[in-house]
């Protein structure tokens, strides 16, 4: 089954082809917030990498969140309209999961951890699994500082992976961090920290994920593919707050 991929959940941007024998094609670009100008650019631009029309893709795979709330939209508008346009099935892949999906084989609990804005991180726990990795903790919005309490309320060694990880790593780590880039332990006991390169969901990923799942009976019509929100869009936090909206804040 030949899939195509599509991550616009954090600030980079990134598609990819997958098949039986893997990755054909992938690339990712962060620019900021240039989803809608950049995305379906560079899903020509992996099609003629791989050497294969669109027309041939059997699936189209999209990671629905946590993220940002407007490149969510983008990635998911997309994939819908080339899976409807193709006429072929969807499946959504959360892009914790994603994050977690390149060290699924450390021998530990495996924590990743998306910057949500606002002084926030989205997170998720997960452990080696049948299928590589499975989910031990649903996903969850809070302060950095929730999360480490979570972290020093646990033991045994933890990896933390995910450009919310990287951010607020001094908030995770606390003092004693040395600021290195790879497995770094951090001042909470068994904390580590994966590489940066590690720092975003990828639709390298998102392709493998899908395939697997796909093979396991999770495509669904494009309709039924939803992104996951924990929290309310920003404009729409902003609206509510301002003085004379009418909201808690008025």
């Amino acid at each position: 089954m030949l899939i195509l991929g599509i991550e616009t959940s954090s600030t980079q941007v990134s598609c990819a082809l997958g098949g039986p024998d893997g990755v054909l094609a992938a690339a990712q670009v962060n620019r900021g917030q240039r989803h809608a100008e950049l995305l379906s650019p560079m899903i020509g631009q992996v099609c003629d990498a791989a050497g294969v029309p669109l027309a041939s893709v059997e699936a189209v795979a999209v990671g629905v969140g946590p993220g940002l709330f407007t490149g969510l939209r983008v990635g998911l508008a997309t994939a819908k309209a080339i899976a409807f346009g193709l006429g072929v099935p969807a499946i959504g892949v959360g892009s914790l999961d994603l994050l977690a999906f390149p060290v699924r084989f450390a021998e530990c609990r495996i924590v990743a951890v998306s910057d949500a804005r606002r002084s926030e991180v989205f997170w998720a726990t997960y452990r080696s699994g049948p299928d590589g990795f499975e989910m031990v903790d649903a996903p969850r919005v809070g302060p950095p500082a929730a999360l480490r309490a979570e972290l020093e309320a646990g033991s045994g060694r933890r990896l933390l992976v995910g450009d919310g990880a990287r951010r607020y790593r001094d908030v995770l780590a606390g003092p004693g961090s040395d600021g290195a880039d790879v497995a770094d332990v951090a001042d909470v006991a068994g904390v580590e920290f994966a590489d940066a390169a590690l720092a975003q969901p990828s639709a390298w990923s998102l392709v493998q994920v899908a395939r697997a799942r796909a093979l396991a009976g999770g495509l669904v019509a494009p309709d039924d593919v939803q992104p996951l929100y924990l929290r309310k869009p920003d404009a729409e936090a902003n609206w509510v707050q301002r003085p004379g909206s009418g909201g808690p804040g008025a």
